[in-house]
């Protein structure tokens, strides 16, 4: 049994710092972009992160994988670090960094529905009133009353839902792929096939738009999004849906809007606000239910 907590535990810890790093992420990446494009940038930052990732794996016993093994790995990253990441780099691109927190912050929700439907996982009444719990502390953190949502920003949103809903098939296929696989060599290998899709992207952009001029703060920028938002925090994204179920999983993700707009408050001197501290602790209170849900079943 102690054994069980001491894996909920890194768990959850593992996806929340993941969210966490990422909780930046928008507000670099909406940054960059004005110089770089979506899939240019992608690519760089996919190459970065194997590359770092390749590095960390030096030295380590390597799993033997089958083609058949590799070649469906390769497809989820596609998915994942393909798909779902140019998605969000062009919706990001094409609406605010404020939007992408928003509708990015649905991902946990799609994640229960495609654990329920592909895996029949069942949804306890605990991980509703979680989920239910969390999804009220995003509203109350981001504040949607001053949230643009122009229809000049709607395909930008598009874009970003269908990063939601990709990104979350992609992490409930992560959860099944890790059970007999290290998450660390899945995404060292996963990360490549995400090649499969900004590559093509890539040279396109760079046939009919040249790069922009990189100074030292956007090199910065490439190398945070690169090192640790890819190597670092989809190595701990990937373990956390290898120590636990995708549901339980998904619900740290809601760490990642409440980082993002406590960076804006500090680095932007914004107030706290009495909303932004209530929807924290909903947040927190979310995933501590959905924590003792997971603990209830594996001592069941």
């Amino acid at each position: 049994m102690a054994t069980d907590k001491r894996k909920i535990r890194s768990g959850i810890m593992a996806g929340i710092i993941a969210a966490s790093i990422w909780g930046g992420m928008y507000v670099v990446s909406d940054w960059v972009l004005d110089v770089i494009a979506p899939f240019t940038l992608l690519t760089f930052r996919l190459l970065l992160g194997v590359v770092a990732l390749g590095f960390w794996r030096a030295g380590k016993e390597k799993p033997k994988l089958d083609p058949s093994q590799i070649t469906k790995f390769l497809a989820i990253g596609a998915l994942g670090y393909g798909l779902s990441l140019g998605f969000q780099f062009q919706g990001t691109l094409l609406s605010t960094a404020a939007t992408g927190a928003i509708v990015t912050s649905a991902t946990p929700a799609f994640v229960f529905l495609f654990a329920a439907v592909l895996y029949k996982e069942e949804i306890r009444r605990k991980r509703w009133i979680a989920l239910i719990l969390s999804s009220l502390g995003i509203l109350l953190v981001l504040d949607l009353k001053s949230t643009s949502m122009e229809i000049d920003h709607m395909q930008g949103t598009l874009f970003l839902v269908a990063a939601a809903l990709t990104w979350a098939l992609f992490s409930v296929l992560v959860s099944k792929a890790t059970r007999n696989m290290d998450a660390l060599s899945f995404t060292f290998i996963a990360l490549q096939g995400g090649f499969i899709v900004s590559l093509p992207g890539a040279y396109w952009e760079l046939a009919n738009e040249p790069l922009g001029s990189i100074s030292f703060p956007i090199l910065l920028g490439i190398l945070y999004l690169g090192l640790v938002a890819t190597a670092v925090a989809f190595y701990l994204w990937n373990k956390a849906f290898e120590l636990l179920d995708p549901g339980m999983a998904s619900l740290t993700f809601f760490a990642q809007p409440l980082v993002g707009t406590g960076l804006a408050a500090l680095f932007l001197r914004e107030k706290f606000s009495p909303s932004f501290v209530i929807g924290g602790l909903l947040i927190f209170l979310g995933i501590y239910l959905a924590a003792s849900s997971e603990r209830n079943t594996k001592t069941n």
